[in-house]
């Protein structure tokens, strides 16, 4: 069973380009489920059918996985069982039809634009000061996902270009533009990148060793500032795109150009952002419509002063 994994790792490599970071995902999913097959005394993979599937559901939801959790398992099972029919090692897939117990979808949290001004107004007086200024810069700006950012090469960027090339999930292109204020930080970073960057490096953003900067680096460097910076919410590099992508909304209200610049494949995932935008405006109403207030009040009075009888 293990060789068939193998080959389908091997597949989302080559012929569909996932990222290494995907593709552990996959790994790790599948590996749970394997465990249970094996337990199961499973021998082959014909012999997975639908009841087992759901069986397999049950028992991670008992164990404490939410429904997404469960639908990212369901959703790297199911895609291996297509590699495998196409393989011909299955005639059919089981896991189509088996879904996720349903849970209600957790709203992002963004910064709002003064948190961010305070975010983004750091004093970068050294090396590594300005490279994660612009860093943070570029990620509002552009709306970049961590593994889009780190994967970003020197010549990417163009400091006098208004947009940069941005290599999304499933090795999708898509070109976004960048701001003044992220062009402007570019150049500085630029600059003083020749201070850290080994010779040979590619990198856009490096490390102190010169080399390209890790995920797990540039999630400290962000966290780090946030703090420094006095911000309340904890700052993520994911959080600066659901930012981007909030703000952009509330701006614009054009849902199908925010779904481009993230480099959403569907719509329904971009729509999310339409909740948070509605938060807002809700708050904007009952703090500024007088009909809002009116209604505050006239509760108020009620809880003290009885109706009488019509």
């Amino acid at each position: 069973m293990h060789t068939q994994a193998d080959a389908f790792y091997q597949y989302l490599t080559s012929e569909k380009r996932y990222s290494p970071h995907t593709i552990s995902n996959y790994q790790r999913d599948l590996r749970q489920f394997i465990d249970y097959c094996l337990q199961h005394d499973i021998k082959h993979w014909t012999e997975v059918d639908n009841h087992l599937m759901r069986s397999y559901i049950a028992t991670r939801h008992r164990k404490g996985l939410g429904g997404r959790s469960l639908q990212r398992e369901l959703s790297a099972i199911r895609s291996f069982f297509h590699f495998l029919c196409r393989e011909a090692q299955v005639k059919h897939n089981p896991v189509i039809g088996i879904s996720a117990p349903k849970t209600g979808r957790k709203l992002p949290t963004p910064l709002d634009v003064d948190e961010m001004s305070q975010l983004l107004n750091l004093n970068h007086d050294t090396p590594t000061a300005v490279r994660d200024w612009a860093m943070m810069e570029l990620m509002y700006s552009a709306g970049l996902r961590l593994a889009e950012l780190v994967s970003l090469n020197i010549d990417s960027i163009d400091p006098a270009d208004d947009s940069v090339p941005v290599s999304g999930k499933g090795a999708k292109t898509r070109i976004v533009p960048i701001g003044r204020f992220a062009r402007e930080s570019l150049k500085q970073w630029l600059k003083a990148r020749v201070t850290l960057a080994n010779s040979s490096e590619t990198a856009l953003f490096v490390s102190k060793r010169g080399t390209r900067i890790s995920v797990r680096a540039v999630q400290q460097r962000m966290k780090h500032w946030g703090i420094m910076q006095g911000v309340d919410t904890p700052v993520h590099p994911h959080r600066l795109r659901h930012s981007f992508a909030s703000h952009l909304l509330e701006s614009s209200g054009d849902l199908r150009a925010v779904q481009e610049l993230l480099g959403h494949a569907d719509i329904s995932t971009t729509q999310i952002y339409t909740h948070i935008d509605f938060q807002h405006l809700a708050k904007v109403y009952d703090a500024a419509h007088p009909r809002a207030k009116a209604a505050q009040k006239s509760t108020l009075k009620s809880k003290h002063k009885p109706l009488k009888n019509a």
